[in-house]
């Protein structure tokens, strides 16, 4: 099994759920989080005052998935949060030793 880590930008969430969706993958965790990264920063002006901002909001999706599913995942999660400007972000695919379903105990994919 595999960990599908990626951070998109928030525009991008409901193309990349429904392509995955199309896929057959249902289940994931969603979270807001903030990051930069190289080139990111901008410089805003509020009230005639200019100031960086450092940190840009974005979305992170957690999937675990099936081994033979994980580079299709990424592959979708790509093509569907590209646009090619800097700040679409990053993937990470992560071995998992164990899922274990809490409510059941189940191991392995019957606990995905």
């Amino acid at each position: 099994m595999k960990k599908l880590e990626a951070i998109i930008r928030p525009a991008k969430l409901g193309a990349v759920r429904d392509a995955l969706a199309r896929e057959g993958v249902l289940g994931m965790t969603v979270s807001d989080v903030k990051g930069s990264g190289p080139g990111e920063a901008r410089t805003q002006c509020y009230r005639g005052v200019e100031y960086t901002v450092d940190f840009l909001p974005k979305i992170k999706v957690e999937l675990v998935l099936d081994d033979h599913l994980a580079e299709r995942a990424a592959q979708i999660v790509r093509s569907n949060a590209h646009t090619g400007e800097p700040g679409d972000g990053s993937t990470l695919l992560l071995p998992v030793d164990a899922v274990i379903r809490i409510r059941t105990g189940q191991r392995g994919t019957k606990a995905m």
